[in-house]
């Protein structure tokens, strides 16, 4: 019996210390279909619930669905001990004809200049500035790029784009609206444990994905506490959803039916993904 506590309490740690950096990566079509990664391959999960692998043998933290129902990702990987680099490739799914194609090929080190947090004028977006003020770029259609406003942020742990063109930002463990001007606005500070007052690497995983829904409330996964957090516009905040143990969020969306999916991880690198409809029940996948 004591061994089995043992193990619990392991596990446990594993979940909230924010060791673990699984995908966040979760996005829906046109046609009600939803792909998640976990981070061997892509899924889809059918409007009518199957679930079948439509990309292959890669290795990426987010995803990004456009308008024409085209998935992007990538695949990154570890050069070995000797090189000590990274590479990687970005990778295009056009969902109609299951056709993958890379859009950059393989290249030595991390991405620059290209994300997956895109909005819906055709802005990228990304974390630069370096370890004592991190910024946020942004690269539009004309290929400029430009910061932000002028804040400094402390560690951004995601962002999505907003319909208006705001940004939603995850900074260690506030979650934020920053506007087209750069204005910053807090909505929630502190959200995973109060008594954190700095980031580590132990802790840095605590609140992880973020997004919204078509009535513009914001949603953020709290993987330290095992709960999706939702703030409305009237700055209500809700918990509409809990991770059984020693299950944990790591992202969400809500699709065109009003419906919330949560992606999910344990300390064995597993992803299942559970389905919340409108009427509070829950399916998983």
């Amino acid at each position: 019996m004591k061994s089995v506590i043992i193990i619990a309490a392991m596990m446990l740690s594993c979940i909230v210390s924010g060791i673990a950096h699984p995908g966040i990566g979760i996005v829906h079509d046109s046609k009600g279909n939803v792909y998640f990664t976990d981070l061997a391959q892509v899924w889809k999960i059918t409007a009518d619930g199957r679930k079948t692998i439509v990309v292959p043998n890669v290795h990426t933290h987010e995803l990004f669905m456009d308008d024409n129902d085209n998935l992007f990702g990538e695949h990154l990987w570890y050069n070995g001990e000797q090189k000590n680099t990274w590479s990687h490739y970005v990778w295009k799914l056009t969902t109609s004809t299951a056709r993958v194609e890379k859009v950059i090929p393989d290249k030595e080190g991390l991405r620059e200049n290209y994300s997956f947090v895109r909005d819906h004028f055709g802005t990228m977006y990304w974390q630069g500035g370096n370890e004592h003020c991190q910024t946020i770029e942004r690269k539009g259609r004309n290929n400029q790029v430009a910061r932000v406003g002028s804040s400094c942020f402390e560690n951004i742990r995601a962002m999505h784009a907003l319909a208006d063109g705001s940004l939603a930002v995850v900074d260690f463990q506030d979650l934020k609206q920053v506007d087209k001007q750069g204005k910053v606005t807090t909505i929630a500070s502190r959200m995973a444990n109060p008594d954190w007052k700095e980031f580590s690497r132990d802790n840095q995983h605590s609140v992880m994905g973020v997004w919204d829904d078509a009535d513009g409330n914001l949603y953020t996964a709290v993987s330290h506490l095992r709960l999706i957090k939702k703030f409305g516009k009237d700055g209500k905040e809700s918990v509409p959803f809990k991770s059984t143990f020693p299950w944990a969020p790591s992202g969400g969306m809500v699709d065109a039916n009003g419906q919330l999916w949560v992606l999910e991880f344990n300390p064995l690198n597993s992803v299942r993904v559970q389905r919340v409809d409108v009427s509070g029940n829950v399916k998983t996948f």
